[in-house]
């Protein structure tokens, strides 16, 4: 069994293959906004690290976000795709779930980060025993996040020296921040999507979807 992950949320994209969630090879790269150029070959190259190929695979797992619009409709494209074109199954995450993922043995709230734009956060809340979501991804101010906290929290993700202080000032010793990681979203994908496989909560190709915070920019024009 050979299970492929993909996460395009965001400039820091993986690939990952793994066999019951166990991770056998990766690939994690900045891509600044290439990641339909990008994305296929770096999985053909994964594969053929391990002389497979798509048609060795029996399952994909994709980060559904939220996070960049591109890279997430290139992601979530392709393992539709190759979800369809095998008729295997495929399972979605969230990007901010897989950033606070890693932190699971933390003794209280983990809270996942991204920039959003515009001056705004996206973020959600998740804990261990067991493992589970508290609050889903939304959108708000930075002040907004950090007047929340009521108790000791675990933040992770894109959290820049702004926010930190911001954090310091605004929920003082509430606020842990995680050490940042070099490794890539795919790797706790693997072990998410393999359980969730396990549970049954995969999803027809075509009913699994980018998540977006807010509206892309582009869209039809008004006459």
């Amino acid at each position: 069994m050979t299970e492929l992950s993909i996460d395009t949320a965001s400039s820091l994209a993986s690939v990952a293959l793994s066999r019951g969630g166990e991770v056998v090879a990766e690939s994690t790269w900045r891509c600044q906004r290439n990641h339909s150029v990008e994305l296929l070959p770096a999985i053909e190259r994964l594969l053929a690290n391990v002389s497979e190929s798509p048609g060795d695979l029996t399952a994909v797992f994709v980060s559904v976000g939220p996070g960049m619009y591109t890279g997430l409709r290139v992601g979530v494209a392709t393992a539709q795709g190759l979800a369809r074109a095998s008729n295997i199954p495929l399972v979605g995450v969230g990007r901010l779930e897989l950033d606070a993922y890693p932190h699971a043995s933390f003794a209280g709230d983990v809270v996942a980060v991204h920039r959003a734009g515009r001056g705004d956060l996206g973020w959600a809340t998740y804990r261990d025993g067991p493992w589970r979501e508290l609050a889903p991804p939304c959108l708000s101010k930075p002040a907004e996040l950090a007047d929340s906290l009521r108790q000791r929290t675990l933040l992770t993700g894109e959290i820049d020296d702004e926010l930190m202080a911001l954090l310091a000032e605004r929920a003082g010793d509430l606020a842990e921040i995680a050490e940042p990681t070099s490794q890539g979203r795919a790797v706790a994908l693997a072990e998410l999507g393999h359980a969730r496989l396990e549970a049954g909560t995969a999803r027809e190709p075509a009913l699994v979807a980018p998540l977006y915070l807010r509206p892309p920019a582009i869209g039809p024009q008004k006459q």
